[in-house]
């Protein structure tokens, strides 16, 4: 059993930058990708973000060129780094780490984005 804890979630200005992390109990190298996804209320949970163990990264459109994703394998933390923020970016931002073979697929918590004036 591997467990996610997710930091720096808050409340920012549009335009403004959150930094948030996930630290994992056992080694993120063993899972074949790592993630950041994100719900808002009454939505459906949402792709933010993943990179795999060797490094490659995809971003759902909506954060392309804004959010980007990385991995410190020492520390056992994935970060996302969220520029140019929007309303629409507020949301519950969860960290995935998940593994085909054989299947593992640990969640978060959460932590709460909230993008407002």
């Amino acid at each position: 059993q591997v467990q996610l804890v997710e930091r720096g979630g808050g409340l920012v200005q549009p335009g403004g930058s959150l930094r948030l992390s996930c630290a994992a109990s056992g080694s993120i190298f063993s899972f074949d990708a790592m993630g950041w996804y994100r719900q808002a209320p009454g939505e459906q949970r949402e792709l933010v973000a993943t990179i795999a163990s060797g490094g490659n990264t995809n971003y759902a459109d909506s954060t392309k060129g804004r959010f980007t994703i990385s991995r410190d394998n020492a520390k056992n933390t994935v970060y996302l780094q969220m520029n140019s923020l929007k309303p629409e970016d507020t949301a519950v931002y969860y960290c995935n780490a998940r593994n085909i073979m054989p299947w593992r697929n640990y969640w978060g918590q959460g932590t709460q984005v909230t993008v407002s004036s």
